[in-house]
């Protein structure tokens, strides 16, 4: 699993480094057509895969208690302009977040997991390393959508 591990924060890495150049402007634009602007999507993925890991684990009760859930969680929208600070801060916990998951990991506390099918796969996840390699596509899939977005900068 630490290969798994190691793309998914590299992948972020990536993901991260798309996000430096751009404005906070540019982050924030939400281009005709489109539902949603490049800070979102990279915040989704800060949030889903915390969410993901330790609400259908049990080990936290629900996800509001998982930093900026509310504005990113799954079915949501851009509804404020998104500060500096946040990005600052949401860059941090996307790489902070996937070594506290990997850490706890190996400490065995996802030793049980309520079985889910995804929205984005349709398909059932029905392990805490399931959820982890789904976790490889879904962040992909929403850093094509930033690079997508990108482009009509």
């Amino acid at each position: 699993m630490n290969e798994v591990f190691d793309f998914i924060i590299n992948s972020r890495k990536a993901f991260i480094k798309l996000i430096d150049g751009l404005t906070i402007e540019e982050l924030n634009k939400i281009p005709d057509g489109f539902n949603n602007n490049i800070i979102w999507n990279f915040g989704h993925i800060v949030v889903s895969t915390q969410t993901l890991c330790y609400v259908r684990t049990g080990i936290l009760e629900d996800a509001a208690s998982v930093k900026f859930n509310d504005y990113y969680k799954k079915d949501t929208r851009p509804t404020y302009t998104v500060s500096e600070e946040e990005v600052a801060e949401l860059k941090t916990i996307a790489i902070e977040s996937i070594e506290r998951i990997k850490a706890d990991y190996a400490n065995g506390k996802f030793s049980s997991i309520t079985p889910f099918t995804t929205a984005t796969y349709g398909v059932q996840l029905n392990s805490i390393e399931e959820v982890l390699i789904t976790t490889i596509g879904h962040d992909n899939v929403h850093c094509g959508y930033a690079s997508a977005l990108k482009k009509y900068m």
